[in-house]
């Protein structure tokens, strides 16, 4: 079997067995049967289902660590091809076995070839979807049990030409916020509003101020993002409801922008119900934080990107995007980067949208992935 014909399977037989979030059971177990066969020192159960496998070349002290997702979706996939989920409602819609099987690709070529001085640590990480499997794992004693100096990785990309990588120091990838807001005011019989305080006329009132928290609280200059995405009530069709509830998310890069965010969402809740004479209370939760790359992580990134891919297939300073990933706990810890693979622009051949029914990792770019690690690992590792 050849190396892209290795690869290709493992990205098959790790599609077809997804499992949502700390629930990875299999999947860890497979990869790492597949890194002991390569000759890694594997420690399982990290962070719940976490797998991290060690490889030491030569003597130097250095440790450099790559980090992949492995959880999947709770989607039912639609597909045709022979290597569909085989667990009905969870599917691989975010391309965690493409990346997977990178990592295990630039890990057999290192196990295979060295042109390293030094220690190559695969992170398997679970529960990326949620944001909490990052957390898990350094709460489990990541970085002291294996010691890493800097640690990568990268996100496929639809949307973007295939193989073409993007990076940037600095914030790539957004924060996330969750935000719930409960109107409770005074229900009745729809035939008499002027008994009741109608928390509905509240609630269509304070979506429409939220619009003005990016507007005219955040700097211009600033990237933000605040949306209301669904609204619930107790209410019925005569029935004028007593509690509304309104919940949603916001995006920010800094957590300046975060901390104003959730001042102003609390003030104008407080003050619209205050108006109408309703109530209200404010829930607002971190689920994510920003991924910030290190400026020098990703100079030397781009470097290997562009050593592998050539200058043409490499931006250096790409537009960050409002989308979360947990990476960004790590790269809090270690000196980090995030980049970004192209895996197409056509529907069916790596365009199609990340999260959706009928999405499938690009094969072709699984080359691309792996030789941009294994570059990196040796002139980190040199």
């Amino acid at each position: 079997m050849t190396p892209l014909e290795q690869l290709v399977r493992w990205r098959h037989e790790l599609h077809q067995i997804p499992e949502t979030a700390f629930t990875e059971h299999a999947t860890a177990a497979y990869v790492a049967s597949a890194l002991r066969e390569l000759g890694f020192d594997v420690t399982t159960g990290v962070g719940g289902t976490g797998v991290v496998g060690s490889l030491t070349l030569g003597t130097a002290e250095r440790a450099i660590g790559l980090r992949a997702d492995m959880d999947a979706l709770p989607l039912r996939e639609i597909g045709n091809h022979a290597h569909i989920s085989r667990h009905e409602g969870v599917m691989h819609a975010c391309g965690h076995d493409g990346h997977m099987a990178m990592v295990l690709g630039a890990a057999a070529a290192l196990a295979r070839d060295g042109g390293c001085n030094g220690t190559v640590r695969v992170v398997f990480q679970p529960a990326e979807e949620p944001g909490r499997g990052a957390r898990a794992m350094l709460d489990d004693g990541l970085l002291q049990r294996f010691p890493i100096d800097a640690m990568f990785g990268l996100h496929n990309l639809p949307g973007a030409p295939a193989g073409h990588l993007r990076i940037r120091s600095g914030p790539i990838m957004a924060s996330e916020d969750n935000f719930r807001i409960h109107l409770t005011g005074r229900g009745g019989h729809a035939s008499a509003p002027h008994l009741v305080i109608d928390p509905l006329v509240v609630a269509a009132e304070l979506i429409t101020a939220l619009q003005t928290v990016v507007a005219r609280s955040v700097d211009p200059v600033e990237h933000a993002v605040v949306s209301c995405t669904d609204i619930r009530t107790d209410g019925a069709r005569n029935a004028i409801p007593s509690n509304v509830e309104i919940t949603g998310d916001t995006r920010s890069f800094t957590s300046a922008t975060s901390q104003l965010l959730e001042t102003q969402i609390r003030r104008l809740a407080a003050g619209v119900a205050a108006a109408h004479g309703a109530t209200c209370e404010v829930d607002y939760t971190r689920e994510f934080g920003p991924t910030v790359n290190d400026p020098a992580a990703a100079q030397r990134a781009a470097r290997a990107a562009v050593s592998v891919l050539g200058a043409e297939r490499v931006d250096e300073d790409c537009a960050p995007i409002t989308a979360s990933e947990d990476f960004g706990i790590f790269a809090a810890q270690v000196p980090a980067a995030f980049a970004f693979l192209g895996s197409g622009t056509e529907p069916g051949r790596g365009g199609t949208p990340l999260h959706s029914h009928d999405y499938d990792f690009n094969d072709d770019v699984l080359p691309a992935g792996v030789d941009f690690y294994v570059r990196l690992v040796r002139d980190f590792l040199g």
